[in-house]
């Protein structure tokens, strides 16, 4: 008797060790290429080492502990997260430093912090930008005798978070001074939504006005420590924030951190995109971030001529910075599979569970053929996975990667 074919697990997207994409894996499913990914690990962290920094992937981007592992492993400082209860997943999947890239506000998430402290091993640092949550945040951890590690978030008009003035720095810096359960640790700045034509100029201002402040609170004797930490960088100026902070000697004073996170699975979209004017800012550079990850999903049904419906959707993929990209055909069930290009084809709409693709001049697709996908803004992708699959080069799984979103 013949055993039965190595299939797919039942949760969306699982599969077995050594399944076949085109052969055992029900799809949809989150596909994450094996030697891109271990590329891009690589990458960020050789240029974020040698511009004399540290790296705190932001994990948001992914919440997936496996590269968690796989990123402190390679040499990162530490993990950044957005929120306590992030903070909380990390922590039970063996993350013990992180930078939580967001202000801790409400007393349940005070106290899912204040629990983690009582673990003398972990290492946790939040935002602030007003007195309303100094006050708060003194109170609550001093009625838990526990001291708390904050750094104050400067930020721009018109921007996000963070004092919108250095007069609003400094003077956040005394409310801080005066709750003796906080520690100030550090400064930090997002620079992401610094846009426009002068976005160059501007992210530069940015960045040095940040050091400017972190120097004024060091001479001041704000700081709890004696190397503050500084930090700033998403995923797309972080060549910028790197080059100003080395510039200005960052790395004699403080401890500069550096924070991208969608470089480790990179995209086909805004990230291909930023990358391109990495590279073109920085010639040293020879090769940039590879896209490591797609969605893969099944030709559904042909109802018109040069009209596709791929069972694939919203639920499945980011869809708010553009939406997927067809890469390859392949043929369902065809080991060893060979892709065909379909890059002419485009995606037009998604709905809740399908796409609508127009079928370009000579593309021959029949009903159940799979196509890959690549998206743009992989925060958006991952998080409607509970699994993904890590593949080889030969298109097999070899590892099952959990999300804890």
């Amino acid at each position: 008797m013949s055993s039965a074919p190595n299939t797919a697990n039942v949760e969306k997207g699982a599969a077995s060790h050594g399944a076949s994409l085109v052969r055992d894996v029900s799809l949809p499913a989150l596909v994450l290429h094996r030697q891109a990914l271990e590329h891009n690990i690589r990458w960020m962290q050789d240029f974020v080492s040698n511009s004399g920094a540290q790296l705190a992937p932001h994990g948001k981007t992914s919440m997936t502990p496996a590269l968690f592992r796989r990123q402190l492993d390679a040499g990162a400082w530490g993990i950044t997260l957005a929120s306590a209860t992030q903070t909380r997943a990390a922590y039970a999947h063996g993350v013990r430093r992180v930078l939580m890239a967001n202000q801790l506000v409400g007393t349940p998430n005070m106290a899912l912090i204040a629990d983690l402290l009582a673990d003398p091993a972990f290492d946790f640092y939040c935002m602030v930008d007003h007195p309303d949550n100094v006050a708060d945040l003194g109170a609550y951890f001093a009625s838990r005798g526990v001291r708390l590690n904050v750094m104050i978030e400067y930020g721009v008009v018109g921007g996000r978070c963070g004092c919108r003035s250095e007069q609003e720095v400094l003077d956040l810096a005394q409310a801080i001074a005066a709750q003796p359960a906080l520690a100030l640790t550090g400064i930090e700045g997002y620079e992401g939504v610094i846009h426009g034509d002068h976005a160059v100029s501007g992210i530069r201002d940015f960045a040095g006005s940040l050091v400017r402040l972190a120097v004024q609170l060091q001479d001041s004797g704000a700081f709890a420590i004696a190397k503050p930490i500084i930090t700033a960088s998403g995923s797309a100026w972080y060549d910028l924030i790197a080059e100003e902070f080395e510039a200005q000697n960052v790395a004699g004073r403080f401890l500069s951190v550096l924070r991208p996170g969608s470089y480790v699975a990179h995209d086909h979209g805004i990230y291909k995109e930023a990358q391109c004017c990495v590279l073109d800012r920085r010639s040293d550079l020879h090769e940039g971030l590879r896209p490591a990850l797609e969605v893969w999903a099944h030709v559904q049904s042909l109802p018109e001529p040069g009209f596709a419906v791929i069972a694939l959707g919203k639920r499945d993929v980011a869809y708010d910075a553009g939406l997927p990209v067809p890469l390859l055909r392949y043929k369902a069930g065809v080991v060893p599979a060979s892709g065909d290009d379909v890059s002419a084809c485009k995606v037009t709409a998604v709905m809740d569970q399908h796409a609508f693709m127009t079928v370009a001049p000579g593309v021959d697709l029949r009903v159940g053929d799979i196509i890959s996908f690549g998206t743009s803004h992989p925060c958006l992708t991952f998080d409607k996975w509970r699994v993904g699959c890590l593949v080889d080069e030969q298109l097999n799984v070899i590892e099952t990667m959990e999300t804890c979103f």
